[in-house]
Formats: structure tokens, C-alpha cells, sequence
């Protein structure tokens, strides 16, 4: 009889413990930034996420890690720096260590019931076992009784494609359309904005609907609703961009009576704490009170487990779609820095996707036409070494203050904390794509950078030397052009394109890497050989390229070619070879030749 009340008193503590948890539900928005009435935006109509933020607590920083959707989905469902992954490319599927898990299996470990309705788009090998269920149909009302849950819903209403038709009728006229100060006030341009917001609107009304939802099955008082966007957007400058634009999202959360002891604010109220998409998933552990994974990145900023506030958000961008590039950011609460370490390429790079919108054609053609301002027109232009803004005073980062004298202390700081950033993680970007695709056949890239042979720290010297652009760095990237690691040898050779001419007194080290066992090192070469007049040395190794079987060897061998401009007339044949011979015709490779053949044809 005894044993008989035990069991009965234990499975009764133990259902009451888990109905003390809370239920956490996630709406998720696509491709916005705080355009929201809530946020002071008065030509959007918000009203449903407006009623949240006066129930709720509005966080008016709080940044995504990426300013597109899978590095940072990646970064949001494993509280890892996709950056430290291997997994910060859009776009790509290489693989993570096993300790490395989807955050929602431990809450479904913890006895919480977790669904996704829909989106995953994680970057990287799918965990599928984290999810009850997950599918267009997912809902928490499928859940056991009494049993908590995490569900999340995605709303792609106001995702970049919905932009890419135009519409019929609007409902916010194109005439008051705020325009950002770097965007032409061209017809396609208030058209795309106006119709934006429309987007945005209907996205309210989905939120209004879910939150009504909740209200009708009767768990609005057991339910801690987050509402946020995955990135910055959408319209060019936004998405895809380190700037505020792309990195900064609407975070709103609101806690039942029951729960107010959790948040971090009475309902109604702001919080300018720093908050990063790497503090997600910690912070959604601590809640349901399940103890953190050590190898998580980010802190917990809610919750028993939180920590002190953050000082700094971090950020990172690598290939986007079909354009490489490899820039990273630091923000505090008035500063953002940004590093660029492929200075020589300009901003707007042409990616097929993004030139879907007919604001984006509209913007190229008034700049080559010569009717830009500098401000728009600099979009177009390449990219400095690095980049400091003052947010409060500049918030669509326009003015450089990197060159300022008197903020110097500031860029210095903010410098040395993006190098900590990028050792403490031991950041994969460094390492060429087609390199890493090579490697994920046999590790991970997270354990191969740690695996001791790899001499990461002279990789980032390198890469910081190189993209300085300074003549001074000329001896010893020469030097280093003859290095046993080919990610320094990369590193070096791209370091001497960024010095163009000026890098004359390498150009014998760089032709003998013309011959160099890795081709992505034969390929940095190349591109530095013809900033400094060859053009028949590299035309074999180019064409070599096109036909090698990794993409990204083909894609780093046609930027190469884009390049060379009119020079490149005898690779076009090779070019539209490639072209004929795909029968996929969506590769990223297939993007860049096309758009090369297209502008050639032009010219």
C-alpha cells in the first residue's frame, strides 16, 4: 500500500512539475527589420505586434548573427556561431560535430512537446528526432494533457520573394514610401517599398491570428510568446548586408501574469539590452529550467540560468547565393564595426535572386546611367578595409567614421574584440569554400581547425595583413606566398590582388603558384597575375578550373573571369561550355557564368 501512495505521490509531483514549465511559443517573421508601429515606424500598419509590445516587453536591440536566413537559422537552433561551424555559406549543407544538437531535442528530452510549422532551412544535415512534429500541419494542440510545449510558426509572408511580382493595388501609398538615403526615389523603388510594407501588414494579421489561436484554446495564460524576425530586410542594402538594415530584428516578448517573474520588465515596457540570435537557445533552456550544454556560444539573457547582460553583438556574412565574400561585425549600443576582408569586391555584387526585384534593376540602371548621389551610388563601389558607424546618429550607416582621429579609441576596441571574436570561435570562414567542401568528405570543419595541425591563428594574421591593403605587408605576404599551409598561401596571393600594381615585386612567387597543388591558391594567384598585366600565363589555369568537379573551384575561377572584363574574350567559349554541358542550370556556378555571358553579350 505504501509502495502503492509512493508511485501515486511521485507521478503526481512530477505532472505538476511539468505543468509548472511554461509553454513557449515562437512566431517568426521573414525578412524585416523593425518596421513595425511599436518601433515608431508610422508609415506601417502593425496593430496586431503593436497590442503585443503594450502586453509585452520590446527589446530595441536585438540582432540577428547573419543578415540571411540559414546562417542564422543555424546559429538560432544550436546556439552556435554558424561562423565557427562551417555552416555560415547560404546555402550549403556541411556537417557539424555530434555534440552539436538542435536545441529542441533537449526540451523534448525535458518532457516539452515541440512542433514546427514549417520552416527549418537549418544550413546544415537535418535533426529531424528534435520535433513531435514538424510539417505545415504542426500545431501544440496535438500535445499530451498537461504536457508543455515549444512550438514554433514560421510567416513567410513578408519574405524578399513576395516582392518579386508587382502587385495589382496597394494598400500604402509608394509617395510616402520612407525611402533609406542610399535608395534612388525611382518608380520601381516606391513601388517595391510600398508593397513591402503591404507584406509586412499582412504578416501582423497572421501574428494577430496565432495569437488568437492561443487565446481560443485556452493557453494564453500559460504561454511566454516570443515574436521576431530571422534577419534584417528585404529591400537591397538590407538583407544579405552587416548594416542595421541586416542585422537588426524586432524582438518582442510577452509573459502571462503567471510568468511575470521571468521577465525581464513590466508588460508595456523597453529593454536596450544587447541581445543576439547566439542567446536564443540558452535562453529558451533556462526557462523550461533544463540545464545548458557546455559547448553552447551564446548566453541565456532570461530565465534562472541568465547571465549579465551582453556588451557586444556579433555578426558575421559569408558566400551569399553565388557571390563570395567574407565580412564580420561587432555592435555595441552606438557603434557598429564592420571588417571586410575581400575589400576588392564592390557591395552590390550582382546575385541573381536578389535582382528579381525590380527596385534592384532599377537601382543599377540610374547608377550606370551617372544619376546617383555619392550615397547611392556607393552600393556599386568596392568596399573599404573597414567600416564604423555611429548608430544613434546614422542609423542607416552611411558615414563612415573609421578614418575619424578622434575615434580612434572606438574602432581600436571594437577591432581587438572582433579578433577575440574570431579566435575565441576559430572562425571556419577563413578557410575557402572549396577548401571546406573538400574537408567535410572526411570531418567536420570544426574538428579539423581544431585537430592541432592547423595553424589558424597564421591563417587570420594573414587575412587582417592582407586586406589592410598596405604596401608595408608586401614583403612578408611575399614571403608567405611559399608557406606549407595553402589557406596562408591563399591569404597572401589575395593580399597582393588588393595591392594591384603596387604588388609588382611578387609577381614571380605568384606565378610559380600557377602551379600549386591546391587550385584555390592557383586561382588567388591567378587573379593577382592579372592585376599586374598577365593575361596568357593564367588563361590555362582558368580554363582547368571550369572543368574541375568542385563548384566552388568553378565559381572562385568565373569571378576571376568576370574580372578580366573585355580581356576575358578567350574563355567565353569555356564559359558557355560549362553553361551547355549543366542540365541542372541552378548551380551557383551556372548563376555567375550566366550573368557573365549576359554582360559580355551587353558590352
Amino acid at each position: 500500500m505504501l509502495r502503492i501512495l509512493f508511485l501515486f505521490f511521485a507521478v503526481s509531483f512530477a505532472v505538476q512539475a511539468q505543468e509548472s514549465k511554461p509553454n513557449i511559443l515562437w512566431i517568426v517573421s521573414e525578412d524585416n527589420s523593425p518596421f513595425i508601429g511599436a518601433y515608431g515606424d508610422t508609415y506601417a500598419t502593425t496593430p496586431h505586434i503593436d497590442k503585443l509590445a503594450s502586453q509585452g516587453v520590446l527589446f530595441t536591440n536585438a540582432f540577428s548573427a547573419a543578415p540571411v536566413c540559414a546562417p542564422a537559422r543555424f546559429t538560432l537552433i544550436t546556439g552556435m556561431y554558424a561562423s565557427s561551424m562551417g555552416t555560415q555559406q547560404m546555402r550549403s549543407n556541411y556537417p557539424v560535430p555530434a555534440f552539436v544538437k538542435f536545441f529542441p531535442g533537449y526540451l523534448k528530452q525535458a518532457g516539452y512537446y515541440t512542433s514546427n510549422n514549417a520552416k527549418k532551412d537549418y544550413n546544415t544535415k537535418d535533426q529531424p528526432r528534435v520535433w513531435d512534429e514538424s510539417s505545415d500541419k504542426a500545431t501544440y494542440l496535438n500535445r499530451k494533457p498537461g504536457q508543455p510545449f515549444f512550438a514554433v510558426f514560421n510567416i513567410g509572408t513578408s519574405h524578399e520573394s513576395q516582392i518579386h511580382k508587382p502587385a495589382k493595388k496597394l494598400r500604402h501609398d509608394p509617395k510616402k514610401a520612407p525611402l533609406p538615403p542610399y535608395h534612388p526615389r525611382t518608380p520601381e523603388m516606391e513601388q517595391d517599398w510600398a508593397l513591402y510594407y503591404d507584406k509586412i501588414e499582412a504578416m501582423d494579421a497572421t501574428v494577430g491570428q496565432l495569437l488568437q489561436d492561443l487565446e481560443k484554446a485556452g493557453l494564453a495564460d500559460n504561454t511566454i510568446v516570443f515574436y521576431f524576425s530571422d534577419h534584417g530586410g528585404v529591400l537591397g542594402r538590407s538583407k544579405r548586408f552587416l548594416y542595421e538594415s541586416g542585422l537588426r530584428v524586432p524582438l518582442v516578448i510577452r509573459f502571462p501574469p503567471k510568468y511575470a517573474h521571468l521577465a525581464p520588465g513590466k508588460p508595456g515596457t523597453k529593454s536596450d539590452r544587447i541581445v543576439s540570435f547566439i542567446d536564443f537557445a540558452p535562453s529558451i533552456l533556462s526557462l523550461a529550467e533544463v540545464p545548458l550544454p557546455g559547448y553552447l556560444q551564446g548566453k541565456p539573457f532570461l530565465g534562472k540560468q541568465q547571465t549579465a547582460a551582453q556588451t557586444l553583438a556579433f555578426a558575421f556574412r559569408g558566400r551569399m547565393d553565388e557571390r563570395n565574400d567574407l565580412s564580420r561585425s561587432v555592435r555595441d549600443k552606438k557603434y557598429r564595426y564592420i571588417r571586410n576582408y575581400m575589400p576588392h569586391k564592390r557591395y552590390g555584387q550582382h546575385q541573381e535572386y536578389q535582382w528579381h526585384a525590380a527596385s534592384m534593376a532599377s537601382w543599377e540602371a540610374a547608377y550606370l546611367a551617372g544619376k546617383l548621389n555619392p550615397v547611392q551610388a556607393a552600393f556599386f563601389q568596392t568596399k573599404p578595409p573597414e567600416e564604423l558607424y555611429d548608430v544613434i546618429k546614422d542609423p542607416h550607416n552611411i558615414h563612415n567614421l573609421a578614418g575619424q582621429k578622434e575615434l580612434q579609441p572606438v574602432l581600436l576596441r571594437l577591432r581587438a574584440a572582433n579578433r577575440k571574436w574570431l579566435t575565441d570561435t576559430k572562425d571556419a570562414g577563413f578557410i575557402p569554400e572549396a577548401m571546406i567542401a573538400q574537408i567535410s568528405k572526411k570531418e567536420a570543419v570544426y574538428d579539423y581547425i581544431r585537430g592541432g595541425k592547423f595553424p589558424w591563428e597564421k591563417v587570420l594574421a594573414t587575412a587582417e595583413m592582407a586586406s589592410e591593403k598596405k604596401t608595408a605587408h608586401l614583403p612578408e605576404l611575399t614571403k608567405r606566398l611559399q608557406d606549407p599551409e595553402p589557406v596562408v598561401r591563399y591569404w597572401a596571393a589575395l593580399g597582393c590582388t588588393f595591392l594591384g600594381k603596387e604588388a609588382a615585386p611578387a609577381k614571380n612567387a605568384l606565378n610559380k603558384l600557377l602551379q600549386d597543388p591546391e587550385v584555390t591558391v592557383q586561382l588567388s594567384a591567378a587573379e593577382a597575375l592579372y592585376a599586374l598585366g598577365e593575361k596568357e600565363t593564367i588563361i590555362p589555369v582558368l580554363q582547368a578550373a571550369l572543368l574541375h568537379q568542385n563548384d566552388m573551384v568553378r565559381v572562385q575561377a568565373l569571378e576571376v573571369i568576370e574580372a578580366m572584363g573585355p580581356e576575358a574574350a578567350p574563355l567565353l567559349s569555356n564559359v558557355r561550355a560549362l553553361v551547355a554541358r549543366d542540365s541542372n542550370q541552378a548551380g551557383n556556378d551556372i548563376k555567375v557564368a550566366s550573368y557573365l555571358l549576359k554582360k559580355q553579350a551587353a558590352n
